[in-house]
């Protein structure tokens, strides 16, 4: 099997170009004539001219795939299989997309159905594009004779996803944007500002309070030793994302984030409906319940609520119910206890884990929106407690040079 990199025309006239793998030239161009695309030129690329050019094509500038593009190529997917098109034909029609990593990723997938593998073992050679939960439930569809109904459970557990998300964007937009403003003010008022109140004091030789030497001291600080606050800060962002990226650390630091102040419960109920809402979508899809439970541990995106997760599939192993390990996890609220024990004696645990998935978006839609109103009160303490800084470091001792002169 060779690689060929071609440029031809589509249907409607338009240049294309790109790699595509064939015993020959000539096979290569009946594969983009299936394609609708007319070749102009091919030519037979070595290994090494490949893998240069591969990595030219997808360079770190290259936007990654959103979860936009995922929701639009499952709805797609879902409309084309449900029409009666052929798998081939209809990834082929949605191969032309403004995403430069979809669209190689699916030009990929096209050869290797054009080769005889399946949708699901052809997405799973992408798993920076489809995980392992896409590419599962995509695998159940195809088993099942059910494709469209997988990617409408796809399309619809990743518009949530995305909805969720921009929640969450939306609700830290002001805080973050006050804090960034509050930084750009200190550095501000320490290199431009505090040094010209500094001078002046040193004309007086006056007799200054403490915390105008703190003020004096930091504002030193930051104009002498600029570069050491850098490199420092550096130097500990560096160790802090290595002792991130092993096990231990990330667990740790995952675990420490569902107990922050304010914003903690708020995460942890949004991993909590993330899991219910997958854990729902693949048990409707006919996976097996361990093997569901070993896929949504790794859709939490979360290290301390996976291995909560991974601990329930294992007691289940060993003969558990799904009741009784959810209980013994801690991770549920009684109401939705009740609903998983009801759930397992009727046999429509997925029914009410859709539901529970809905009870904790509501939940994390509500506080999203009441997360500004609570984060404004510690805001607006901030700035206070920075204006009465400056005001006792820099106005106190000139009311008391004030005082000296007119006494005189």
């Amino acid at each position: 099997m060779a690689s060929f990199a071609y440029k031809g025309r589509e249907s409607g006239g338009v240049l294309v170009d790109g790699t595509i793998d064939a015993n020959d030239a000539t096979t290569a161009a009946k594969m983009l004539m299936t394609r609708k695309i007319t070749p102009v030129d091919i030519i037979e690329l070595s290994d090494k001219s490949v893998k240069k050019q591969e990595s030219a094509d997808m360079g770190f500038l290259v936007p990654q795939v959103s979860i936009d593009d995922l929701v639009i190529f499952a709805r797609q997917m879902y409309s084309l299989a449900k029409a009666g098109i052929p798998i081939i034909r209809a990834v082929t029609g949605l191969a032309n997309t403004n995403s430069k990593r979809m669209r190689h990723a699916l030009n990929d997938v096209i050869d290797q159905l054009e080769r005889g593998r399946n949708l699901s073992s052809s997405l799973a050679q992408h798993p920076k594009i489809f995980n392992q939960l896409f590419v599962s439930v995509v695998h159940v569809g195809e088993n099942t004779g059910r494709l469209d109904d997988a990617f409408m459970q796809l399309a619809e557990y990743l518009q949530r996803e995305q909805d969720t998300r921009k929640q969450i964007k939306a609700a830290t937009r002001y805080p973050m944007f006050v804090i960034f403003a509050l930084v750009v003010a200190l550095i501000v008022m320490n290199i431009l500002v505090i040094p010209v109140f500094a001078g002046m004091f040193e004309k007086f030789d006056a007799e200054l309070p403490a915390m105008t030497l703190f003020l004096i001291g930091m504002s030193d600080l930051f104009v002498t030793s600029w570069w050491v606050m850098i490199i420092i800060g550096m130097v500990c962002f560096f160790i802090t994302r290595r002792y991130l990226d092993t096990k231990q650390g990330r667990y740790k630091w995952d675990k420490l984030y569902l107990q922050l102040p304010l914003i903690g419960s708020i995460v942890e109920r949004s991993l909590l409906g993330r899991f219910a809402r997958s854990f729902s979508m693949m048990l409707r899809a006919g996976v097996p319940l361990t093997a569901a439970l070993n896929l949504v541990s790794e859709a939490v995106d979360n290290s301390y609520m996976s291995k909560a997760v991974i601990d329930m599939r294992l007691r289940i192993e060993k003969g558990e119910s799904l009741s009784r390990v959810a209980l013994a996890s801690g991770l549920f609220t009684p109401l939705v206890m009740q609903m998983i024990n009801v759930g397992e004696e009727t046999g429509r645990v997925d029914e009410l884990l859709s539901e529970v998935a809905e009870f904790y978006e509501r939940e994390v839609e509500y506080d999203l929106k009441s997360l500004t109103s609570k984060i404004e009160p510690i805001l607006i303490a901030i700035v206070a407690s920075m204006v009465l800084v400056l005001a006792l470091g820099i106005f106190t001792p000139m009311w008391d040079m004030m005082g000296v002169v007119q006494g005189k």
